[in-house]
């Protein structure tokens, strides 16, 4: 069993997630890293050194979610704080996308992060811990983008889902959070990064004229988990560099 409380942070391979994992176990927990990508992920919890753990989960297959949480409280011990990190965007054209890539993009996005915050808070409530949970929402719950309908419609779905479990999950002192990445120096940006035309366009719609880091994302997910917000709760902080916030 771990001697530090417990993060579990999903598409904790990389950017993000590891960005995350990285100010969790900072802040003294003892982190476990679950991912898709089996080499991934174990790279990543080498990377972070003694105090990680890598689990290997599909997070739209919900029975390996579940076996993914009993595997960890057998191991190691109940989770006190949960990143539900885990997306995907799957872009196309919006007449030609076909209800397959919708759905597939749903059930990791939105099905998923359920099944993972309802599954922590179970044995939260069990065993009466106050933890902590942060969903990864998007400034694109607020603006959308044509060619990733799902995405858009999925990161709202996770802003309202966060609101829901905040106000299902007060009452133990449960507190439930997310976090709206603007445009960030990750794997989804690649594309934009090696596009001029496509980053002039980014930056005329981001006041402070840069694209965020992996980390500035990850410190505002541990101040979530951290008892310096310990009266935040159903909130979805936009990290965004100025962009929700632009008229003209």
């Amino acid at each position: 069993m771990a001697t530090k409380p417990i993060a579990l942070v999903t598409g904790g391979a990389q950017g993000i997630g590891y960005a995350s994992a990285e100010a969790l176990q900072e802040d003294g927990f003892h982190v476990v890293l679950a991912d898709i990508n089996a080499e991934g992920v174990a790279e990543a919890a080498d990377k972070l050194g003694q105090g990680t753990t890598g689990i290997v989960v599909d997070m739209s297959d919900l029975g390996a979610v579940n076996a993914m949480f009993d595997q960890i409280e057998t191991d190691l011990g109940p989770v006190s704080a949960l990143v539900n990190n885990a997306g995907v965007a799957m872009p196309g054209d919006f007449l030609d996308y076909s209800i397959e890539d919708f759905q597939k993009v749903l059930a990791i996005n939105v099905v998923g992060v359920f099944a993972a915050l309802q599954r922590a808070a179970k044995t939260m409530v069990k065993e009466k811990i106050e933890g902590a949970i942060v969903n990864m929402s998007s400034v694109n719950a607020q603006v959308a983008i044509p060619a990733i309908p799902a995405y858009c419609a999925s990161k709202g779905g996770v802003m309202q889902l966060t609101k829901s479990a905040a106000l299902a999950l007060a009452p133990h002192n449960i507190r439930v959070n997310a976090v709206g990445p603007g445009s960030i120096d990750t794997a989804m940006l690649a594309g934009v990064n090696a596009n001029p035309d496509a980053m002039a366009m980014v930056m005329s719609r981001t006041p402070l004229k840069r694209i965020g880091t992996a980390r500035e994302i990850g410190d505002v997910v541990a101040f979530l988990v951290s008892p310096k917000a310990s009266y935040v709760t159903g909130e979805t902080i936009y990290v965004d560099g100025g962009r929700l916030g632009m008229n003209y």
